[in-house]
């Protein structure tokens, strides 16, 4: 974590380029460990992300406003403030894991929470887009030709997925490995009627015994 750092200024008398480095007043980057543990404890509160076959699945989080330090090494304009998500489970002596997000200042520490904990669905979409729509079948070496292919297949693993929002899910083996809760079936929807296909061309036939006369 740094301060934001001072923009160059251009003296009025200086001659040349300007400054393009930026400068910290006196300000260090923090070990984010060092950050953690500088917090008060009542920072760190108890969320509970899921309950699956495990039983509840939780842990201590805080969750602070940061900005990077690679650029204040560099000396360059300062980044964005992010979230820095920090868990801390009470049986540990330090946190164990980190997180970096870049969602709205005013998002609440359990939504932080379960979206840092969604790697089993990630997995899982990673899985179905080399396995069902063909993600990993890109043998090119342009960007261009592979973000045109990525790009279709997340278009038609979208369709997939609201495809099968439209059938009672089941159980998944991934799923349950991971301890997610079993699927329960959604309230039913009324169905929109797609609009029928229009009636398909017939070129008009003559009749078995009409002929053409051609004269000469």
């Amino acid at each position: 974590m740094a301060a934001r750092p001072r923009k160059p200024e251009r003296e009025p008398v200086q001659n040349g380029r300007p400054r393009t480095r930026y400068v910290a007043e006196g300000v260090q980057p923090w070990a984010i460990e060092e950050l953690a543990r500088q917090l008060p404890k009542e920072e760190f509160q108890t969320v509970v992300w899921r309950e699956g076959s495990r039983g509840e699945q939780s842990s201590r989080f805080a969750a602070v406003r940061v900005r990077t330090a690679e650029r204040h090494v560099q000396r360059a304009a300062p980044s964005e403030e992010v979230w820095l998500l920090i868990e801390w489970p009470q049986e540990e002596k330090a946190p164990s894991k980190y997180s970096l997000c870049s969602l709205p200042a005013n998002t609440p520490l359990k939504e932080l929470v379960r979206l840092s904990k969604l790697r089993w669905r990630v997995e899982r979409d990673y899985q179905e887009l080399k396995g069902e729509v063909g993600l990993d079948h890109f043998e090119g070496r342009g960007w261009r030709g592979f973000h045109h292919h990525a790009t279709l297949c997340m278009v038609a693993h979208g369709f997939l997925a609201l495809r099968r929002a439209l059938f009672p899910p089941e159980e998944n083996t991934l799923d349950a490995a991971r301890g997610a809760p079993p699927p329960t079936a959604p309230a039913a929807a009324p169905h929109r009627p797609l609009p029928p296909l229009p009636a398909p061309y017939q070129r008009p036939r003559t009749s078995s015994g009409a002929v053409t006369h051609m004269t000469g």
